[in-house]
């Protein structure tokens, strides 16, 4: 077994799966509408734990394996992030015997599931991966490892 660190989630709604860390480092998710229920998107149902809070700023620190994700509001002036000067996508590499039994129990939890369950090619080699949305619309792939 490798040395990276891992985040069980065993006790998360989404217990068929374990975050294994990032294929980016840092992710800054501009918070569109409700900054709680994102935060509670990634703690909850993807098994995320808070790392740091920093009022001042009103930045949430999540922490799934070795890496952060960053939850920023966005200011009362500020436009909303386009889709083509943002990331496509963040991609999560998790541990999960079987990725279509989590694809289910997203669905049951009301998360937005894109597609099925397919092979696609990623940092870490060919695998299945799936798409989903977070509350504010930021696109994910889980992908086994």
């Amino acid at each position: 077994m490798s040395q990276e660190e891992t985040t069980d989630l065993s006790a998360a709604a989404t217990s068929a799966l374990t975050l294994v860390g990032s294929q980016a480092r840092i992710v800054r998710a501009r918070i569109e509408k409700d900054q709680a229920a994102s935060r509670r998107f990634y703690t909850e149902v993807l098994g995320c734990t808070l790392d740091h809070v920093n009022e001042k700023f009103s930045l949430v620190q999540l922490r799934f394996g070795q890496h952060l994700i960053d939850l920023l509001p966005l200011g009362p002036n500020a436009p909303a992030p386009a889709p083509e000067h943002g990331m496509d996508h963040l991609c999560l590499s998790i541990r999960c015997d079987d990725l279509e039994t989590v694809a289910a129990r997203l669905r049951a939890r009301g998360v937005t599931v894109e597609g099925e369950v397919v092979k696609r090619r990623g940092a870490f080699g060919d695998g299945p991966s799936l798409y989903l949305r977070d509350p504010d619309g930021y696109r994910i792939e889980l992908k086994p490892r």
